[in-house]
């Protein structure tokens, strides 16, 4: 239930989405006269919220302090014992790779792959985890678990180092799920890679799953301290990087309040 409640207000409470509600609905009020006044400030409020989340640099100023977060914890040397790392999904799109000789549909955040198989070489001993499922509220999507499994065995990774997960849809779920196939253990130490602005949350639910985790950020979506005064030159740029960063927000909230991550706001 909580899946499918968290899903539905995202889609109507995301910032793109009040905008755009409040511009259709300032239209349809408009027509008439009892309520011509609240549209037209409907249409006004939209359009300077357009304005401020499109073109400012918000959603970097609100992204920064996420992934600044964890920027700084410093990864297990080549030789320190790892017990296995945990690649969270979120960069494939299993569709464009279902029948395909090969892993397709690699998004902006490939780095989770692409660090993970590096870190693979860097710690020969340990578990290499993918952990992601088919995660769209309408459903009809393919998993990428079988592409990516083959990827890291065409990387080098021994078939019998490789654990794939592909039911999770939810961080909650991938924490859950890992812990049911790899049995965590107080002293185990896994190394969690995830998007910067995402490991907070992360962090927090596989620390209350019972994961001793080591977090690996990759993917920064704000590259210095020049992009908290850059504007952006399209709308569309800008307002993906607000969604971006108010999901992680509100997530993380959302998860503290119902007792599914640790802390409200993890820290090192």
């Amino acid at each position: 239930m909580f899946y499918y409640v968290s899903k539905v207000l995202w889609l109507v409470c995301q910032p793109s989405s009040v905008i755009l509600l409040a511009m259709a609905a300032g239209l349809l009020l408009a027509r008439w006269e009892r309520w011509r006044q609240t549209g037209r400030r409907l249409l006004i409020a939209a359009a300077v919220l357009m304005f401020t989340a499109g073109f400012l640099p918000l959603g970097s100023v609100a992204l920064y302090p996420l992934e600044q977060r964890f920027s700084g914890v410093a990864a297990p040397a080549p030789g320190d014992p790892v017990a296995g790392i945990i690649l969270l999904g979120g960069f494939e799109d299993g569709w464009e790779s279902q029948g395909r000789s090969g892993l397709l549909g690699l998004n902006e955040a490939a780095e989770r792959l692409t660090e993970g198989a590096r870190l693979a070489k860097l710690h020969p001993e340990a578990k290499v985890v993918f952990t992601g499922g088919v995660g769209g509220l309408l459903g009809g999507g393919k998993d990428s678990a079988g592409p990516i499994g083959a990827w890291l065995r065409d990387m080098g990774v021994a078939e019998n180092r490789i654990v794939l997960e592909s039911k999770s849809r939810t961080t909650i779920e991938n924490a859950a799920f890992t812990r049911e196939l790899v049995s965590p253990q107080e002293s185990d130490r896994w190394i969690l890679v995830t998007s910067a602005y995402h490991m907070p949350r992360s962090i927090g639910v596989f620390r209350q799953a019972g994961f001793n985790v080591v977090p690996f950020p990759v993917d920064y979506r704000v590259n210095d301290t020049e992009d908290l005064v850059r504007l952006f030159d399209s709308a569309s740029k800008g307002l993906k990087r607000t969604d971006l960063a108010f999901k992680e927000w509100v997530g993380l909230l959302a998860y503290w309040l119902s007792g599914r991550t640790s802390e409200l706001f993890p820290q090192p």
